[in-house]
C-alpha cells in the first residue's frame, strides 16, 4: 500500500453529540520539513511537542542512563576479579565463571515474568523497583565473604535487571509512534554499548581513589559507588516515571488534555490496551507465527555479529617466539586503543538508521535489517578470507568497519511493537522472548565458534557469522511473505468492511500511516 503526506484528526463530540463540532484537534503528521527529519516534533503541533518533551525527558533520558548502569552492574565483577576480589575470597577454580553462570540464569529467569507484569503493574512501579533491587544488590556485594555469597548476589542482581531491557521497548512501543520510536529505540540501545566503553575507565578511577579507605579494598568499594550512583535513579524514577497511556490513568506530570492526547495517538496507531487472560487469548498466541518468527528474528540477528577480534590480532604480533611480522609489534596502549574506533563507526551508521527508518523510510524497519545482514556478511567473508598479516593497514580498517551493519537490533523490536499493536500482552510476550531467548543463545554458542584458542582467525566463528546473516535474509523474507499474505487473506474475508479495519503493518511489514489505520 502506497504511503502519502496525510493527516489523521481524531474528533470528540461536544456535549450536544454533534459529530461535526469539535472540541479537540489531534494531528499525528508525517514528517515534512528538513528540521522535521532532524528531530520529529519540529513537524507536530504545540501540544504534541509539549507532550513529547515531557515523555523524552522521564523516559528516554531515564531508559538511557538506567541502561548505562545497568551495563556497569552488569560487568562491574569482572573488573572486581581482576582487582583484588580473586585474592580475598579465594576464587582460584572456575568460581568466576561460574558467578557469570549465575548471573544469566537470573538474567534468562525474570524476562518475561517481568514484562507480562508490565501489562498489569504501572511500568511507573515495575521499572523503577527493578533498578532500585539491583543497585541494593550491587552494593551488599561489597559486603561478601565468600564465594558463595557472591553467587546468591549475582543470581539477584541478574533476576532484577532481566525486565529492564525488554521493558523499556515495550514502554516506548506505549508511547511513540512509528515515526518516533525508531531514533529513541536506537538512542536507549547506544546508550549502553557506549557506557560500555567508559565503565573501565569508571571502575579503574574509583579503585584508584578509594582503595583503603574506610578498611575496605578497592574493589569492595567499585560495588559500592556502582550501587550509591544507581540507588538515586532508581528513587527519581518512582516519581518521573509514568504510567501507561492504555491504563487510563493519568501521570501526574501531564495535563489532562496531554494524557488525552498519549491516549489518541496511540489509538490513531492501533495500540491497544490491556485485556483479561484467557485460554482463547493463549490459544490465538500459541497458533500465531508472530509468537516464533519474530523473537527468531531478533535472536539471529543478536548472535550474527562478529565477535571483536582486533585486540587478539594485534597481541599476537608480540609473539616472541614465532612474530608473525618480525620487527613489527604493538603496545598495550594501542591494543587497547586502536579499536576503539570500531565503536565510533557502529555508533554514527546506528544512528543514522534510526533517523532514516523513522524519517525518509516512513517507518519501515525491514530494509535496515537487510541492509545490516549484507554488511556483516560481506565483512564476515573478508574477515574469513583476508590472509592476517599481509596488509596490516588494510585489516585495521577492515576491523574498524566490520561492525557497521550491526544496528538493526533496537529496529527489530519496533518492528515487534508495530506488528503486534492490536494485542499488547503479546507484544509484551514477544519482545522478552526475543531478547531473553538471544541471551541464552549467545551464553552457550561462543563456547564452540568462537573459542578463545581460535582468535585471531577465528575461521569457525566467521562463518557462523555468515551462515546466520543468510538466515536473517531468509527469516525477514518470511516474515514479509506472510504479513503480505495476512492482509490479503483479511481483505478477502470481509472487503465491505475493510475501510474499519485498524491494522498495524503494510503488507511490506511497515507500520501504516495513521490515514490507512484510522479512517
Amino acid at each position: 500500500m502506497g504511503r502519502t503526506d496525510t493527516e489523521v484528526r481524531t474528533y470528540e463530540r461536544d456535549a450536544e453529540g454533534d459529530p461535526h463540532d469539535t472540541r479537540e484537534d489531534r494531528v499525528v503528521k508525517p514528517i515534512k520539513t528538513w528540521k522535521g527529519y532532524v528531530w520529529d516534533t519540529w513537524d507536530l503541533p504545540k501540544d504534541q511537542r509539549r507532550l513529547l518533551f515531557k515523555v523524552d525527558a522521564f523516559v528516554l533520558t531515564f531508559a538511557s542512563i538506567g541502561y548505562f548502569l545497568k551495563n556497569l552492574d552488569q560487568t562491574n565483577v569482572n573488573n572486581a576479579f581482576l582487582s583484588g576480589m580473586q585474592e580475598e575470597l579465594g576464587m582460584w577454580g572456575n568460581e568466576l565463571v561460574t558467578s557469570v553462570s549465575i548471573w544469566t540464569v537470573g538474567y534468562v529467569v525474570g524476562q518475561i515474568p517481568s514484562n507480562l507484569l508490565l501489562t498489569r503493574v504501572s511500568p511507573r512501579w515495575v521499572i523503577p523497583a527493578l533498578e532500585l533491587g539491583w543497585g541494593v544488590a550491587t552494593i551488599c556485594t561489597a559486603s561478601v565473604k565468600s564465594y558463595e555469597a557472591l553467587y546468591a548476589l549475582r543470581f539477584l542482581v541478574g533476576l532484577f535487571e532481566s525486565g529492564f531491557y525488554p521493558g523499556i521497548h515495550y514502554m516506548l512501543g506505549s508511547w511513540y509512534t512509528p515515526s518516533e520510536i525508531g531514533k529513541r529505540a536506537m538512542i536507549f540501545w547506544l546508550a549502553g554499548s557506549i557506557g560500555m566503553m567508559f565503565s573501565g575507565f569508571l571502575q579503574a578511577a574509583a579503585y584508584t581513589g578509594l582503595h583503603g579507605h574506610g578498611g575496605m579494598a578497592g574493589w569492595r568499594w567499585l560495588f559500592v559507588i556502582d550501587g550509591i550512583i544507581t540507588i538515586p535513579l532508581a528513587l527519581l524514577g518512582f516519581l518521573f516515571f509514568p504510567n501507561l497511556p492504555q491504563s487510563g490513568v493519568k501521570t501526574w506530570w501531564t495535563t489532562q488534555p496531554e494524557h488525552d492526547l498519549a491516549v489518541s495517538r496511540m489509538k490513531a496507531i492501533g495500540r491497544a490496551g490491556k485485556v483479561p487472560w484467557t485460554k482463547a487469548k493463549v490459544i490465538r498466541i500459541l497458533t500465531s507465527w508472530h509468537t516464533y518468527l519474530l523473537p527468531l528474528c531478533y535472536i539471529i540477528w543478536n548472535n550474527g555479529s562478529p565477535q571483536p577480534a582486533m585486540g587478539y590480532w594485534l597481541k599476537s604480533f608480540n609473539d616472541a617466539k614465532h612474530p608473525p611480522v618480525p620487527g613489527t609489534t604493538f603496545t598495550i596502549p594501542q591494543i587497547n586503543n586502536l579499536p576503539l574506533p570500531t565503536t565510533g563507526f557502529f555508533v554514527l551508521v546506528a544512528l543514522t538508521w534510526g533517523w532514516l527508518s523513522d524519517g525518509p523510510f516512513r517507518g519501515a524497519r525491514w530494509p535496515f535489517i537487510y541492509a545490516g545482514a549484507l554488511i556483516t556478511l560481506t565483512f564476515s567473508i573478508i574477515l574469513r578470507q583476508m590472509p592476517l598479516y599481509d596488509n596490516i593497514n588494510g585489516r585495521i580498517a577492515v576491523y574498524w568497519l566490520a561492525n557497521i551493519g550491526g544496528g538493526a537490533g533496537p529496529l527489530i523490536f519496533s518492528w515487534v511493537n508495530e506488528i503486534c499493536s492490536d494485542d499488547t500482552e503479546k507484544r509484551a510476550l514477544l519482545i522478552a522472548m526475543g531478547n531473553d531467548l538471544a541471551y541464552v543463545v549467545q551464553a552457550v554458542a561462543p563456547n564452540f565458534v568462537w573459542k578463545t584458542t581460535d582468535f585471531p582467525a577465528a575461521t569457525k566463528g566467521y562463518t557462523w557469522s555468515i551462515v546466520l546473516q543468510v538466515l536473517l535474509i531468509l527469516e525477514t523474507a518470511l516474515i514479509q511473505l506472510l504479513l503480505w499474505r495476512d492482509r490479503r487473506r483479511a481483505a478477502r474475508l470481509d472487503d465491505s468492511d475493510s475501510s474499519l479495519r485498524a491494522p498495524s503493518a503494510d503488507s511490506d511489514g511497515s507500520p501504516l500511516p495513521v490515514d490507512d489505520v484510522v479512517k
